[in-house]
């Protein structure tokens, strides 16, 4: 939802804010979050600038900040103890929203978006081991309360693992998705579509879920189901990985998110060509998917320390 003007904005800036989420949201498939985050953050920004400048600015003239303006922003920013991370992530929101002006008033924005945001280290995954994820799908649906529930809880998490697909990927599939096809057509961040191959495993575990749901699973609603027959919330799968995960002694960061870390990181492993590990997951940039390359190398050094320790 994209909401209404900022109020403490000029109206002439409050609306172009609304006018640019709307199209955001509309042409880009933005996510609801996404949008809520550029809004704060180009929000602020727009305040700044109005404030620095010590009067009301135009469309126009936002979309010819100066670099020493931008500076100024920055430096605010960080002050105010804004991570590199969270930095860069307003920077991209910013420069989204000032080529989109510099398109409406035709004014040059080169100073903009040009500009480099801090430099930070991005975290990198952290995958279980290939032993982990097998307990995890064993062990997922140990304390369920029902069989059909443990059933459901194991398919998830097969989908996650196998498929390498997103907790809200997996919980949007519907009665029509079963049964599960040799490749399944998901819709992810952004409303990017992507093909997934579906692996056998992942076949039965939903097919064993199906037979002894005891929900009426139509073809227009959600195929995964909670106790009461409504669709489930993300927070039950939460709760079952964050048990099984006491119950095994795994650490903290084995998430459902985990799960498809794993998928990316073991495939690599196996011999997978990093491009085509950038299509399952549905990564719009290599950069991202690249990430597991240095999650595969550390585990070589590992193994390497090990199998060589020091004198």
């Amino acid at each position: 939802m994209v909401g209404v003007a900022d109020p403490f904005l000029a109206p002439a800036l409050g609306g172009a804010l609304t006018e640019w989420l709307s199209q955001l949201a509309a042409i880009k498939g933005a996510a609801g979050h996404t949008v809520d985050a550029y809004r704060r953050d180009v929000a602020r920004y727009l305040r700044f600038i109005t404030d620095h400048r010590g009067g009301a600015e135009g469309l126009a003239a936002i979309a010819a900040t100066s670099q020493s303006d931008l500076r100024a922003w920055m430096a605010q920013e960080r002050a105010r103890g804004l991570s590199a991370r969270s930095l860069a992530r307003a920077l991209s929101a910013v420069k989204g929203f000032t080529a989109w002006a510099a398109d409406r008033t035709g004014r040059d924005a080169t100073t903009v978006l040009s500009a480099r945001g801090p430099k930070f280290r991005r975290k990198l995954p952290r995958p279980l081991s290939e032993d982990s994820a097998a307990a995890v799908l064993s062990d997922i649906g140990e304390d369920a309360s029902e069989d059909w529930i443990a059933a459901r809880d194991t398919a998830i998490a097969t989908l996650l693992y196998g498929l390498g697909l997103r907790i809200s990927e997996a919980l949007s599939l519907t009665g029509a998705d079963h049964p599960l096809p040799a490749t399944l057509r998901i819709t992810g961040k952004g409303g990017k579509t992507r093909l997934v191959p579906v692996i056998p495993a992942a076949g039965e575990a939903i097919a064993a879920y199906v037979a002894l749901c005891p929900h009426d699973l139509r073809p227009d609603a959600a195929l995964f189901r909670g106790a009461r027959g409504g669709p489930v919330n993300p927070r039950l799968i939460q709760g079952a990985m964050e048990r099984a995960r006491l119950r095994l002694g795994l650490p903290a960061s084995a998430t459902p998110h985990a799960l498809r870390h794993s998928f990316a990181t073991h495939l690599l492993s196996a011999g997978g060509d990093l491009r085509a590990i950038q299509e399952l997951l549905g990564h719009a940039s290599l950069s991202t998917t690249q990430a597991y390359t240095a999650v595969d190398a550390a585990r070589l050094m590992e193994v390497y320390e090990k199998a060589h320790p020091r004198a």
